[in-house]
Formats: C-alpha cells, structure tokens, sequence
C-alpha cells in the first residue's frame, strides 16, 4: 500500500463479514478510516487500535458535506498517509464515489476503488429474493430513491418503469416508499405483481414485507414505515416463499448480550450471529498484561521443573503459552510436567497451540480437579504452577496445598471490569429495562460479578427477570445465583458451542400454555 494514496473501498450493505477480502486487507493497513455513519462498527476494528477514525455520514455527530470530505480526503494523503475511504454499499452505484475519485484525479492525488457488495442486490438475496430469474423477464431496473429523505417521488418515467417486463428494485426513504408504490400501480404496473420490500438488509435486524403490490399499498399505509428499505417489484418476489434463508435460522430476531471481554468474544459473536441473532457486544471485562512480567518469564523459563500445570480457564492458557512463545523458548518446555485444564472449554485452547492435557474434570471445581490429578499419584511433594488472573484468589490452589502440593501462583494476565455501553442505540442498561434484550449470555463468574457491579447489585435480579439468562457451566451459574439471578439455560458440556446449542434448544421449546403473549 502506497502512502499518500486514497483507498475508495465499499463496505457492503449492512452485513461486515460482506466486505472483499481486497478492502479488508486495505483496511487493515489504513493510517486514516474516513467511513460512512452506516458502515458496521466491527469493521472499523479491522483499521489498527492506532489509525485514525473519522466519521463523515449524513447521521455523524459532525456530518460534513461533500465538498469538505473531498478536501480531508485530499489532505490527509498530502500528509503522506495511507487514506481508506469506507463508504457503505458500493463507492460507485448510487453513491459520490466518482465524485470523490474525480475530485483525487484533479489534484494530482493517487487513488483506487474496491467494489463492495451493493444493497439492491445484496438485500433482496438476504430475503430469499433474487433479482433475475430465468423466465422472469430480462431486465434489471435500479432507481435511486432517498437522497434527501423526503416524500418525493424520483423524477423518472413511471409509465416505462411499470411496463418492464423484468424486475424493478428501488432505494426508498420511509416517506418515499407509499408514493413509490402508488406510482408504480398508478402507471399501470399490475396490483398483481409479486413485490417485496427489505429493511435493515442483510443485518439481524432485517425485516421483510412481501405480497402483490396492492397488498404491499395497503400494508404501508397499516404499518407506517419508519426507515429507508429495498423494494423490489417482479415476478422473482414471488420466490421468496421458497427462498428464503436469512430469516429461517434459529435465532433470527432474537437480541443476545454477550459479556465476555471483547477479545474473546469473537468466535462467539459469530456463532450466535450465524444462526440469526442479533449480538449486543457488552464486554464485562477486559483482558490486559500483568503489571510484572518478571515472575511469569521466570515461571516460563522454570516450567520443566514442575511436576504439574493447572490453567483453570481459557484466558490463563492464552496468557501463558503466548509469553512462553515469545521468549527464547518453545512447546518443548512443557515435555516435562503433566497438565491440567479446567473443563473442555480450556483443554480446547490449549489444543489450538497443539497440545493435549492430562486430565480435565469435565466440572471446574477443586475437588474434582484434585480426584483427576490424584489418578496420576500422589500430590504431597509434588511442585504444581497455577497461572491465574492478577489479584484473584483461586480455590484449587488451597485444595491443593491442603493435599500437600507445592503450589507457585503466578499472574499471568489482569482483568479490567469494563463500564456497560450507554447512550445512542446501544444504551445496554435501558435496553434491558425496556425488555429489548431476548438473552444474556455469561461465560465466567467474573463477567458476572462484573456486569453485577455495573448495573448495581439491587437492579440486577430485576433488569434480568424478563429475560433468558445463560450460564456455561454450574461455577458461572452458582456465581449468578449467589447475586439473586435466575439462571435459565445451562449446557451439559461446559463449552461455548454447546452453550450456544442450549440457547437455540430454549428458544425452540413451545410456550407454555398460560405464558403465551
């Protein structure tokens, strides 16, 4: 990447796994994001913690104009930087892309352009809606709709547009949309026609209305349309029926709050969001370095000389194996002693460094962690290493000491409780009070104690009365009781994957009679 060179990237419609792997990397190597107030959140993360971000969309708490973005544009690749300009849907379909990529031209300025996936396409195939069909006609119509969201009809010829034998797809602003569609039948477009029109395309909150075009005439005027949408008039609407897919899923239309700290939550995110639900990131705490390396170098450097290595989570393999890594020694460290891992979940981490535990009790708890490690001998005498969270007390090391073990607790990382995103649209506090959270997901007793603190212990019970509260296991879940919170959901196998499954066989079970809305 060259820099003093503008990167006109498209984002896609809503969806950030749509971005192309082209913009992706570009982004990943951006020393400035000038992005769209639409584009997704967790693709600005994609951007390194040190690029600067700067929001320009209509809806910004700043918004600028054209003519101003054009000059940042400019002026920070004069500066010598690498410039991505992320803009939602496609730079150059309905979009100022080319007047952006003019204006670089004219000062002399490098620049290029990676397409992204454009919504009237990409919505419609998240509806089940494709937007040809063989032997549904041959024409493809796009019309540009909400520019300035007002009631306005586009100014094109109607007439024309209702006789295409093919399919018509149109960007429309809330107000715009009813006129559309009364245009559309009053030039003479069939009351007949299969039509469908998509909102928040592509995300979980996606919804659709479909039906014939009088049908859809009538439900505008029941339901008032409050947001721009895709409408697409045709035939192929028709196939949604049997097409459909996005709103199929398991979990489409629920809202989850997950907890755990945000480098973690990744993998998760992407499980719950992949069988439609909707992710409210809310991570409880986050994972940082120790405040002294010292010991956990030394602990590295000394872990051959240990009979065991007991990791009771999944953060404290992390920690460990990456310093053990970075240092002047290897995987061959650990040849020596036996090791112990804390439930499925953390013997899974330490098998993605290509290593197999010893013995993992199926429960986290210390007995039963005593129990396996005793089928291995006795443990009077023996030297046992317990990385840990800095300034945590951990139960197993009493235990183990009171079996007359020789236990080195060394801090391996610190957990940093993380205030409860407030304000906007993710105001997490009212969005539990006004019952909008479907459930909460908790992989840790400290992302509950955590999340406790934030809310404020005398709410907490209450704020999670109405919802589904979830549990990885019965540590967390006894963790959560102990606060006066009702635990819903709790897998049989202690992991992530298994805990997801338990929420989607929750929100599968019928309602019982009595409970029904």
């Amino acid at each position: 990447m060259e820099p003093g060179t503008v990167y006109i990237v498209g984002a896609g419609p809503g969806d950030p796994l749509l971005i192309s792997v082209r913009g992706q990397r570009y982004l990943a190597g951006a020393d400035v994001v000038v992005h769209d107030h639409l584009v997704h959140a967790r693709l600005l993360r994609l951007a390194p913690a040190r690029a600067e971000r700067i929001d320009v969309g209509a809806a910004a708490p700043q918004p600028l104009e054209q003519d101003a973005i054009n000059l940042l544009l400019a002026e920070k690749a004069r500066e010598g930087r690498v410039v991505v300009r992320l803009k939602w849907g496609d730079p150059f379909v309905f979009d100022s892309g080319g007047k952006e990529a003019l204006f670089l031209h004219e000062q002399g300025i490098g620049f290029e352009i990676v397409p992204g996936v454009t919504a009237p396409v990409a919505a419609p195939s998240y509806a089940g809606v494709p937007v040809t069909y063989p032997g549904a006609g041959d024409v493809l119509v796009f019309v540009r709709g909400h520019e300035d969201g007002s009631a306005r009809t586009p100014r094109i010829d109607w007439t024309a547009i209702a006789a295409i034998e093919g399919t018509v797809v149109c960007y429309g602003g809330p107000r715009q949309l009813p006129n559309i569609v009364d245009a559309l039948l009053a030039h003479g477009c069939p009351p007949e026609q299969s039509a469908a029109i998509v909102s928040h395309g592509t995300l979980p909150g996606q919804r659709t209305l479909d039906g014939t075009l009088a049908e859809l005439q009538e439900k505008l005027k029941q339901t008032q349309q409050k947001e721009p949408a895709i409408l697409v008039v045709g035939a192929v609407a028709g196939l949604r029926e049997h097409l459909r897919w996005f709103d199929a899923r398991p979990l489409f239309g629920k809202r989850v709050l997950v907890t755990r700290s945000r480098e973690q939550s990744g993998e998760l995110v992407q499980m719950i969001e992949d069988l439609g639900a909707e992710a409210v990131e809310a991570p409880s705490v986050r994972i940082a370095p120790p405040t002294d390396f010292g010991p956990l170098d030394q602990a590295c450097s000394g872990a051959p000389d240990f009979d065991w290595i007991v990791f009771t989570g999944a953060n404290c393999v992390d920690a460990f194996m990456r310093r053990l890594l970075s240092g002047p020694w290897d995987a061959r460290q650990l040849k020596g002693p036996r090791l112990c891992t804390m439930g499925p979940a953390t013997a899974e981490r330490l098998g993605r460094y290509g290593i197999k535990p010893d013995a993992t009790p199926i429960e986290s708890r210390a007995d039963t962690i005593l129990e396996l490690m005793r089928n291995g001998g006795q443990l009077a005498g023996k030297r046992v290493l317990l990385p840990r969270a800095e300034a945590t007390r951990e139960l197993v090391a009493d235990e183990l000491r009171k079996a007359g073990a020789e236990v080195t607790e060394v801090s391996a990382y610190r957990t940093i409780r993380e205030p409860l995103p407030s304000g906007g649209d993710r105001d997490i506090y009212k969005m539990l009070l006004d019952g909008e959270i479907d459930a909460v997901m908790f992989t840790s007793p400290t992302a509950v104690r955590n999340f406790v603190e934030a809310v404020g212990e005398e709410q907490a019970a209450d704020l999670l009365q109405a919802t589904t509260v979830a549990c990885i296991g019965p540590v967390t879940a006894e963790a959560a009781q102990g606060l006066g919170i009702a635990v819903t959901v709790m897998p049989q196998v202690y992991t992530i994957p298994a805990l997801v499954r338990a929420i989607v066989d929750h929100f599968a079970q019928p309602v019982a009679a009595g409970q029904a809305d």
